[in-house]
């Protein structure tokens, strides 16, 4: 039996939808082998920010209520769970279709706060990472990411979406301590994942994003729904998949450092209606660094690695961008944002929050040449 299971899936009709979803957890044995009755069941929702769902920037609702919907065929109890970064939890879920599906199948649809330690995995790098208290009082947790690129950590999918159960504007403290470091950054990610343990982690790649993502970048159609208990080995596949380099994947980089055993692929690892070595056509993955040359001085690394400018005629004023700044490299005066390059972590998160897509990122020349060269 493979690792990763991928379904063919076009659209988000419901009927299909909960068609795929099934058959991915049929591939494992069955929902049954992952969630007991009588237990709460954490579905981990990928919830950045408030947007529209045909921006496609977070978890359709339609994958939401067919794994939620088998839980409770199980006789479990499922509640649907994130932490966005600065919206307001039931703004941003509402937006989502989350609390409409929640109120339909009469379960909770809540935030992941209260802070709490995560016990550390073995051979952690990071000891002392305090996640929602409700996660690891969840009987099991579900992961329910998404398929998109990302602008600081390259792609963003099974591994990426537990950085959602440090709750609310802890994340920027995270980000401001990993700073450019984006190797660091992936390495606490795996350390996120291992301590959370989640039981399956279900992925929606129906329609997903490339280009400048986790949310201004363009929806994409994959046309997959994909499944796994190890979600290392489903987001090094589709890092392939996607015509992208794992020398180019901080998350392959890292885990590469700590000698994990799933940074050796075998075909035999992928199984269902894609085949390991097919390709999506034309996917823009992100260029905001070159990935393959990382020189640890901190002005080398700068020059490097794209930075955030603002596009005044998109913006409109909403100060998001410098409320969740955490290295306090920006300011915000009369729909015009004065970015201080020197306080500036790339970690991007200026960009990922806009609403209106009014940050871009701008290579150096220096970077430009580089990518030039190694791509």
């Amino acid at each position: 039996m493979g690792k990763v299971f991928f379904v063919r899936q076009g659209d988000y009709g419901q009927g299909a939808v909960d068609s795929a979803v099934k058959r991915v957890f049929d591939h494992f044995g069955g929902i049954s082998c992952f969630v007991r009755p009588d237990t709460r069941v954490l579905l981990k929702v990928n919830l950045v920010s408030g947007h529209d769902i045909e921006r496609r920037v977070t978890t359709d609702p339609s994958i939401v209520r067919a794994a939620a919907k088998l839980v409770l065929e199980a006789g479990a109890t499922p509640f649907i769970a994130d932490s966005p970064g600065i919206d307001s939890f039931q703004r941003a879920a509402e937006k989502a279709g989350f609390v409409q599906v929640a109120e339909e199948l009469g379960i909770e649809c809540r935030e992941l706060t209260d802070p709490v330690d995560l016990p550390p995995a073995e051979n952690a790098d990071f000891k002392h990472i305090q996640v929602s208290r409700q996660v690891l009082e969840a009987d099991s947790v579900i992961s329910l990411a998404k398929l998109k690129t990302h602008g600081q950590m390259y792609l963003t999918m099974g591994v990426k979406n537990l950085f959602g159960t440090i709750p609310g504007r802890l994340k920027a403290g995270w980000h401001y301590n990993v700073g450019l470091n984006r190797e660091k950054f992936a390495s606490l990610l795996l350390d996120i994942y291992a301590g959370v343990k989640p039981t399956f982690t279900l992925l929606d790649g129906v329609i997903g994003m490339d280009g400048d993502g986790p949310t201004s970048g363009e929806p994409y159609s994959f046309g997959l729904i994909g499944g796994c208990v190890d979600a290392l080995t489903m987001d090094f596949w589709l890092c392939r998949m996607l015509g992208g380099k794992l020398e180019d994947y901080p998350l392959y980089l890292a885990a590469r450092g700590k000698n994990l055993p799933q940074c050796e692929l075998d075909a035999g690892d992928v199984e269902g209606d894609f085949s390991p070595d097919y390709v999506f056509p034309n996917v823009k993955l992100p260029k905001t660094r070159s990935m393959r040359l990382l020189p640890r001085i901190p002005f080398i690394e700068r020059l490097m690695t794209s930075r955030p400018v603002h596009i005044p005629e998109k913006c409109i004023g909403c100060g998001r961008c410098a409320a969740v700044c955490a290295a306090h490299a920006l300011r915000h005066e009369n729909k015009h944002l004065y970015f201080d390059y020197g306080k500036c972590i790339r970690c991007y998160c200026c960009h990922e929050m806009c609403p209106v897509k009014a940050i871009k990122f701008q290579e150096s020349r220096l970077l430009k040449m580089v990518n030039f060269f190694t791509h």
